[in-house]
């Protein structure tokens, strides 16, 4: 699973931290989302795919999923 995360679209709600917190961050200033981990072994798979699914503006995208 591979992991990308667009800061232009984050409103830093912070769902995908609460949801992964070993795979994302954010930032303190403002919010935005930082990545920690853009490749999460299987272990997080569940957690990211539902980071996914609720980030509100889709900032989070997971690449080769299907």
């Amino acid at each position: 699973m591979k992991v990308t995360v667009d800061q232009g679209l984050c409103c830093g709600a912070g769902q995908c931290v609460l949801l992964a917190p070993e795979v994302f961050d954010q930032q303190e200033e403002d919010g935005l989302v930082v990545l920690l981990d853009p490749e999460p072994g299987a272990r997080h798979a569940a957690a990211v795919r539902e980071a996914a699914a609720t980030c509100p503006t889709g900032a989070v995208q997971l690449v080769g999923e299907g």
